[in-house]
């Protein structure tokens, strides 16, 4: 597996049903099921022509009945697994699946692609509490990863824009990305923008200072 599918295994526990949704090439789902961290691995993407890579990957696994494979529009077809990954989408995308579904597993981690901040609102909004929020870099790229679980929770501002365990425990991809957020801040306050525009960006200067 790559580094970044490999730091987003690390944060999956042992269950019972793990579901991969957009599974892609089925690495992750492999890696759950000969590292016996769960007793099923259910594959899924929106058509049968995306699953075909993860399904040829695991054909083994799906004759011994330790994978499932099926078509489904995010958790349309999904139902009883404990434990379910959304990653590699955007994060407008994740929230459209989380929204419009009728079941939602125990737990789940999420790896959106952007817009992470919108994707924490509204995991709050739907019932979710957040365990872990960090950022982690892979092949010169930062990528956020959310760990949450069933139960009620609140967000901060700053939660919800920089992530709970990144302004608690400052990784080190989370501070180097916060150094580049200065710069670039301080660049474009050099430019000529509207007074308004400029207030906003100084006031997340202000708040990007505290984790540099």
């Amino acid at each position: 597996m790559t580094d970044r599918l490999n730091n987003i295994f690390r944060e999956l526990s042992n269950c019972k049903v793990f579901a991969d949704i957009g599974c892609d090439h089925g690495y992750i789902a492999k890696e759950m099921v000969e590292r016996k961290k769960c007793d099923l691995a259910i594959i899924a993407d929106i058509s049968a022509p995306c699953l075909k890579k993860a399904e040829e990957l695991l054909s083994e696994h799906i004759k011994s009945g330790k994978v499932k494979s099926v078509v489904s529009d995010g958790f349309d077809k999904i139902k009883g697994c404990d434990l379910a990954l959304i990653a590699g989408m955007g994060g407008e995308e994740i929230i459209s699946i989380l929204a419009k579904s009728a079941f939602l597993p125990d737990k789940l981690v999420l790896q959106p692609m952007k817009n992470t901040d919108k994707v924490r609102v509204e995991v709050v909004k739907i019932g979710y509490k957040i365990e872990k929020d960090f950022t982690f870099k892979s092949g010169g790229k930062f990528y956020d990863i959310i760990v949450l679980s069933l139960g009620e929770d609140h967000l901060t501002e700053r939660e919800i824009m920089f992530g709970r365990t990144n302004i608690k425990e400052l990784p080190v991809a989370f501070v180097e990305k916060m150094q580049l957020e200065k710069k670039k801040a301080e660049n474009f306050l050099k430019m000529t923008m509207p007074d308004k525009k400029k207030l906003e960006l100084s006031a997340y200067l202000e708040m990007v200072n505290d984790y540099v």
